[in-house]
């Protein structure tokens, strides 16, 4: 029976979680049960293509993700693949209905970092809406269990949640970005010359994407939006402690929180989200 193959594909999808972000992973456990394993599904299929592009230094990654996105297609047409992160995923695609063109967008995005080492306006806007919101809408397909109506009222707050993440990350790995793959995001920029203007600037668009973000969280349904605003509080206190340092130490070192403060700020949001202060 395929229902022993699908429960290893669902714990492989949990491993990739698990090993990988802890930060992502506490967030999930702050969920209703109902919603982990689609949660696991989505972030172990968004985790593989993105370390093909990132991590898989000499081997051929432009075959490798060009087979990863083959057998993505194949995986969700014909409802199984023997990768086993991918036959989770399908399934979580099929349940929930996640649109083509989200998929689409994401892999488009993975496909960018292999050609595309700097951005300007228009495809930094594209390369976010790929690598970071259309992940967010994935999982808004889940927490709002095919209700299409609550599901267009909240679209906007999970993109800008999703942007706000993935900005926060480059900020993060500036140094690692730069110096190891040769690749700069935020448009405008030059970073041989990193200022305290050029992080500003960056900084009150991250700030605005958080801010929009935050109202979207306030009406997610009860059994996400625990979780969600875990990982948005996370986010937030990472992003304040990057503020408070120079630009030039952000260019020089990789601004971590140590897994202790996680900790602390899981137990923190969860008290914020049961006495509703967010």
């Amino acid at each position: 029976m395929k229902e022993k193959f699908d429960y290893v594909s669902a714990r492989s999808s949990q491993l990739v979680t698990r090993k990988y972000s802890t930060s992502f992973s506490l967030g999930i456990l702050f969920l209703n049960k109902k919603f982990h394993q689609p949660i696991y599904s989505i972030y172990g299929f968004v985790r593989c293509a993105d370390e093909i592009v990132d991590s898989f230094h000499g081997y051929n990654k432009k075959y490798l993700l060009e087979k990863f996105c083959a057998d993505t297609y194949d995986a969700i047409e014909n409802k199984i693949s023997l990768n086993p992160i991918l036959n989770s995923f399908q399934q979580v695609v099929h349940e929930y209905k996640i649109d083509r063109e989200l998929i689409d967008g994401f892999l488009h995005s993975m496909e960018m970092d292999l050609q595309q080492s700097n951005h300007n306006e228009e495809s930094f806007k594209k390369y976010i809406l790929g690598s970071a919101e259309v992940v967010g809408l994935m999982c808004l397909r889940v927490f709002t269990e095919n209700d299409l109506a609550l599901y267009e009222k909240l679209k906007p707050a999970a993109m800008k949640l999703g942007a706000a993440f993935q900005k926060v990350n480059f900020l993060r790995d500036l140094k690692q970005d730069y110096e190891g793959l040769g690749r700069t995001y935020f448009p405008n920029v030059d970073f041989k010359k990193f200022s305290k203007q050029d992080k500003l600037n960056i900084e009150k668009e991250i700030d605005n994407d958080f801010q929009s973000a935050l109202q979207g969280i306030k009406l997610l349904p009860r059994g996400a939006r625990s979780g969600v605003y875990l990982a948005y509080y996370y986010y937030k206190k990472l992003f304040e402690k990057i503020r408070r340092i120079p630009a030039q130490r952000v260019m020089r070192e990789r601004i971590r929180i140590p897994n202790t403060m996680k900790i602390a700020y899981m137990f923190k949001s969860y008290l914020r989200n049961s006495l509703n202060l967010l």
